[in-house]
């Protein structure tokens, strides 16, 4: 079993894992559409619907096996303000999959990009990934625009790939290997075998 050693701190974050506390401050983004815009067959949901989510994210705490995902609460002095989270795709290939969902009334001062930071820091330190990448909707702007913001490139815009609330849908696909990560964030980091 891997896991994070909880908390993650940042200069201003606490990364940690989900619990039933958090469900008011959970419910409060869930419950709005412009957060589950992008977000395939989301709807807002209503607070048993937010209470079964939390549920489901404060088991996924640890990767026990590829396919798992690591769920983490994102805190500020003002409460739980999103989550961030890294699905294990390949064992062999050491690859995962990115994803983060934050309150709008926080955006706008970098705290989604220092956490998503924070997280893929530790894929590339804790678990010697090799590749993270992450996926949004062809219109998801600010999406695209925070993997870009992390170094991540462009590798993929899948035309009309998926079906998205009755329509087809484009998907950009973004990634990052372990050494552009570490060569940008200021050339340090582990060797990487």
């Amino acid at each position: 079993m891997l896991r994070p050693t909880y908390p993650i701190r940042t200069a201003r974050l606490t990364l940690r894992p989900v619990t039933p506390d958090d469900l008011d401050d959970v419910h409060a983004y869930q419950r709005r559409p412009d957060v589950v815009r992008w977000m395939l067959g989301a709807e807002p949901r209503t607070r048993e619907q937010s209470r079964s989510s939390v549920a489901a994210m404060a088991g996924e705490d640890a990767w026990r096996a590829e396919g798992d995902c690591l769920t983490l609460a994102v805190a500020t002095d003002a409460g739980v303000i999103g989550v961030v989270e890294l699905v294990w795709r390949s064992e062999r290939d050491r690859t995962a999959e990115v994803g983060y969902v934050f309150h709008p009334d926080h955006g706008g001062r970098g705290l989604a990009t220092e956490a998503v930071t924070a997280l893929v820091d530790w894929g590339f330190t804790g678990f010697r990934l090799h590749r993270v990448y992450g996926r949004c909707h062809g219109r998801n702007e600010a999406s695209a625009r925070l993997m870009a913001r992390l170094g991540m490139r462009r590798e993929a815009h899948h035309l009309r790939s998926y079906r998205f609330r009755g329509e087809w849908a484009d998907q950009l696909v973004f990634a990052v290997l372990a050494e552009e990560w570490w060569a940008r964030r200021a050339g340090g980091g582990p060797t990487q075998a």
